[in-house]
């Protein structure tokens, strides 16, 4: 019954190069870069037995290795974080029940978000794959909005039917509402976490699956689960006051860095 995590994270990212190794300053002034927020949110989970960071290179192994992180050392041809997880999977054997991805620019994941994710995915024998979504309040939404009125890739949304399984995700805020949201408001638009549990089978598949045209064209690697007809459990998470955003861009710097104040987050 054991659960891995993985934190797949690459230097040559398109949008945003070096970006696991960029620093962030919490409520105390201290800087610890990306790679190591998102390694401490792993170690903060419950049921966890063993967490590991997934990379290609060198300069994020070396900083991974400096703050006490066991390191996996995967292919360059990796296409995605889960083509990442499955070259980390079989590198560390198959005796997991559940492998997490936590992908490393998801600095601000609670460890409740994990934990509800790992427990949604036990208690659905036909999900293979399972991902959390947080309802979005109009403080969310809006930014998600300004993010797509400027021209930048931000969040991604979630749309699911009557029994959480995904029917669609997207960089567009979907669905449409036309209503203006008071930063309070409850929306009815799911921000998407950038989390994943897999069964074995289902992760130990993925890679050798062509990307289908929704994949490729919303560069969104959840999508070709979906494109095979695989179920995907969305399981819903509660925000308990934390503010949740990814890090997809520079500009996203400031935001989780006044998000880590005003949170009192180290």
């Amino acid at each position: 019954m054991a659960v891995l995590v993985v934190i797949p994270a690459r230097y040559a990212s398109t949008r945003y190069p070096g970006k696991p190794l960029v620093d962030l300053r919490g409520a105390t002034g201290v800087a610890r870069s990306l790679i190591h927020r998102s390694w401490d949110a792993a170690m903060a989970v419950r049921g966890v037995d063993r967490v590991v960071v997934a990379t290609d290179d060198n300069r994020i192994a070396d900083a991974a290795r400096g703050f006490g992180a066991e390191v996996v050392m995967t292919p360059t041809t990796c296409r995605n974080g889960t083509e990442r997880c499955a070259a980390a999977l079989g590198n560390l054997g198959s005796e997991y029940e559940i492998i997490v991805n936590l992908q490393g620019d998801a600095p601000l994941t609670p460890a409740w978000f994990i934990e509800d994710l790992v427990a949604g995915l036990r208690a659905q024998p036909a999900a293979q794959v399972a991902t959390p979504v947080l309802r979005a309040d109009g403080r969310a939404l809006n930014g998600l909005l300004d993010d797509r009125r400027a021209g930048r890739v931000g969040g991604t949304t979630a749309v699911f039917g009557t029994a959480h399984t995904a029917l669609y995700f997207s960089k567009e805020v979907i669905p449409f509402t036309g209503q203006i949201y008071a930063d309070t408001d409850e929306t009815p638009v799911f921000h998407h976490v950038g989390v994943y549990a897999y069964r074995p089978a289902a992760l130990a598949s993925y890679p050798g699956w062509a990307a289908g045209p929704l994949e490729m064209l919303e560069g969104l690697e959840q999508l070709r689960f979906l494109e095979r007809g695989i179920p995907m459990l969305c399981v819903e998470v509660a925000a308990k006051g934390r503010q949740f955003w990814e890090l997809n861009n520079p500009e996203d710097v400031p935001r989780i860095e006044a998000m880590l104040q005003e949170m009192g987050m180290a």
